[in-house]
């Protein structure tokens, strides 16, 4: 009788506690669920670096509430909070930081390239393989013909990626028809910023000599598409690029590739690259499937300049209404940010120098400069934020000449106006970029790829040497991101890192070592400044109560080993919006 009564009583307390909460206004603490109701989860037992601040700040636990950080502290006050009403992720001494960002890459680029031929420099390592690289004219053309003669197909062009001419000789239309005759083959350059054709490509395209005889970046006659030519071709024959199966398979590769190492949001500036509508189908199709990404996009305003009737103000009016009508879950227009392009690629030797080339070709605009110039005026009298492609230091003055202007005309404050890529720059101009608030992503694996190749061929040993200055920009408290520019770097953070901290290149040798970095540094430029970059520091980036659980497990604490091996450590998995996923290769080196 005595149990009978207990029981009956404690369920009447059990009632009259859910009545007096059920009276709580919804707007109150008291209305939300109880504690044990919540998905939290205590993260302790590791290394938790936070990355706030200015030197390494650890902490013992972190505690997650459907998907966002409610605790950083101690592990005993954790507990003491936590325990009862929350999951347990036991880090059992792995590092814990926050999710790496990944702030330019393209997801139409390795869409187009990861389910395609890869034949390259170097080898790339792509989720179930490694695609060898290959250096040498003869070596190369070996290769390509044995890939056409295996895989290509006369009823579609068959598509190679990694072309340099550095490293594999002339190529040009005459010696593609011999290798491959009737079937339609196209050579993507290693910059992504040309393509070389066969007559059965230029057939099956639909094109004509006429239609691009005004274009100073076409070379008709050796069917080479480049800079602005290639602009130019993409929107023309992006329907044979965008085999639905196929892309959406080179999407996938992607996601695979940017969860394995450690990326938990990405950012693609320069969307879209040839049709808005199928790229953004496509993507959506993969982003549905919930990878552990974000996935955040900044408008391509020389495209849609393009595809709006070459009318910048139609352009920007239409990026405007994308954030409200496409947004979904994890695809998310950045609103009032814009990418611009200013010289050509780096891989191409394009870039606008203001030095000679030491064989006397010239570099390329991608931009004409009174267009490059009306667009920038256009977007910073509308107080957008501007991301500019530039990688020559003619190409990147141009740039802050016009930023000169513009404060000049229009000053603005914190207006991040950020330069991609800087692939050389002196010393001065970093100072100038400084005074002027301009903010910079880099890619720091322009150095290991470039340096070596480069100071033989084109620049020479003195600017070879000193491709990407990271120093020059971080001593002057220019806020520095890295990042792959997805295909021209592999999608690996720690090593654009290891290689901002290290300064070594290819050929191992270490070159240019003032230009060196700290790893806080490094390791800021894929975290904090990285999220900086997208102006999403306030969401992510960093471990701080109120952001996003997004976090990178590593088998290594970054701080506390050689910096040399920092590319190597294993990255065992990804915490995302408080879910974790395990790397199931940790190792993809």
């Amino acid at each position: 009788m005595k149990n009978t009564f207990a029981f009956l009583f404690g369920i009447c307390l059990l009632l009259i506690s859910c009545n007096n909460k059920s009276k709580k206004g919804e707007g109150s603490v008291e209305a939300v669920a109880e504690p044990y109701q919540l998905k939290q989860t205590i993260f302790y037992n590791g290394e938790i670096i936070t990355m706030e601040g200015d030197e390494p700040q650890y902490v013992e636990a972190v505690v997650e509430r459907e998907g966002q950080i409610i605790f950083v502290g101690s592990q005993d006050e954790a507990f003491e909070k936590y325990e009862d009403v929350a999951k347990k992720h036991n880090l059992n001494g792995e590092t814990m930081m926050p999710g790496f960002v990944e702030p330019h890459i393209h997801g139409s680029i390795a869409a187009t390239m990861l389910p395609n031929e890869i034949i390259a420099p170097y080898d790339w390592v792509l989720p179930n393989e490694t695609k060898k690289g290959v250096s040498g004219h003869e070596n190369y053309i070996a290769r390509i013909t044995k890939s056409i003669n295996q895989n290509a197909t006369e009823d579609a062009i068959y598509i190679i990626w990694g072309y340099h001419q550095l490293w594999h000789g002339e190529l040009n239309r005459e010696m593609l028809n011999k290798i491959a005759g009737n079937k339609p083959v196209g050579i993507i350059h290693r910059s992504f910023h040309e393509i070389f054709v066969n007559d059965a490509a230029i057939n099956m395209m639909g094109i004509n000599e006429e239609e691009f005889k005004d274009n100073s970046q076409v070379d008709w006659k050796n069917g080479h598409f480049y800079e602005g030519g290639w602009l130019a071709l993409v929107p023309r024959i992006g329907n044979l690029f965008f085999a639905k199966d196929k892309y959406l398979y080179g999407l996938e590769q992607m996601s695979q590739l940017i969860t394995k190492n450690g990326i938990t949001t990405v950012a693609d500036p320069g969307f879209p690259n040839s049709s808005f509508e199928l790229e953004y189908n496509f993507l959506k199709t993969e982003m549905d499937k919930k990878p552990p990404y974000d996935y955040y996009i900044i408008p391509n305003g020389t495209q849609l300049y393009g595809m709006r009737g070459n009318s910048n103000e139609k352009a920007k009016q239409f990026s405007e209404t994308l954030t409200d009508s496409l947004d979904t879950e994890n695809i998310k227009f950045l609103p009032k940010q814009i990418k611009l392009f200013s010289d050509g690629a780096i891989y191409s030797q394009l870039m606008q120098m203001k030095g000679d080339y030491t064989d006397g070709h010239k570099g390329e605009w991608m931009t004409p400069l009174d267009l490059f110039k009306e667009q920038t005026e256009l977007y910073w009298s509308d107080g957008y934020k501007i991301h500019v492609h530039a990688n020559g230091d003619l190409g990147i003055q141009m740039v802050v000449d016009n930023v000169v202007e513009l404060q000049r005309k229009q000053p603005r404050e914190d207006h991040q106006f950020t330069l991609h890529h800087m692939g050389y720059f002196s010393d001065d101009m970093a100072e100038q970029i400084a005074n002027l608030g301009i903010e910079a992503s880099v890619n720091p694996y322009y150095l290991w790829a470039l340096a070596d190749k480069y100071s033989e061929e084109g620049l020479g040993k003195e600017r070879g040497e000193n491709l990407v200055r990271v120093n020059s920009l971080v001593s002057r408290d220019i806020p520095v991101s890295f990042h792959s520019d997805f295909s021209m770097a592999p999608v690996e953070p720690l090593t654009l890192a290891w290689t901002a901290i290290n300064r070594v290149t290819s050929q191992d040798t270490k070159v240019s070592q003032d230009q060196r970095i700290s790893v806080f540094d490094g390791m800021k430029g894929i975290t904090i400044d990285a999220a900086r970059t997208i102006m999403l520091e306030d969401k992510i980036g960093s471990i701080k109560e109120g952001k996003q659980a997004d976090f990178t497990i590593l088998a290594k604490n970054p701080f506390k080993i050689d910096p040399m091996e920092i590319k190597d450590i294993k990255v065992k998995g990804v915490v995302y919006k408080g879910q974790f996923h395990i790397n199931k290769v940790a190792n993809l080196k």
